[in-house]
């Protein structure tokens, strides 16, 4: 009698990961709406610049992106996370204006914690 457990023991560790990876569902699309038509549509209502940094007019194809597709467009990694992402909130029908947001701003105080702080160094 065939058994998964027994025969799952044999394969070697190194060879298990296939059997969870390789079957992925495809992910959803959604329907365009509201203001959102078009893939250009959604990267300007995120912001941050993404409408120059990914350029694709088809609705499915912009929807089928992957981090890999991204990359090759060398797009960097923050904006890349970020337009993943929001293309994963808009699949759950969470409307943009609950998600949106600007990027952090940059340090202007450089230091480790409680040595430095306000610009001065504490003792």
């Amino acid at each position: 009698m065939f058994s998964l457990r027994n025969s799952l023991k044999q394969v070697p560790w190194s060879w298990s990961r296939l059997v969870h990876s390789t079957a992925a569902a495809p992910r959803p699309i959604p329907e365009p709406r509201g203001k959102i038509a078009t893939p250009q549509d959604f990267l300007k209502a995120i912001g941050r610049n993404s409408e120059k940094q990914v350029s694709i007019d088809s609705w499915e194809a912009f929807w089928q992106l992957t981090g890999w597709d991204l990359k090759s467009a060398s797009v960097p990694v923050r904006d890349r996370r970020y337009i993943l992402w929001c293309m994963e909130k808009f699949r759950q029908d969470i409307p943009i204006e609950q998600f949106v947001h600007e990027p952090k701003p940059k340090k202007k105080i450089r230091g480790w914690g409680p040595a430095v702080q306000h610009g001065k160094r504490i003792r």
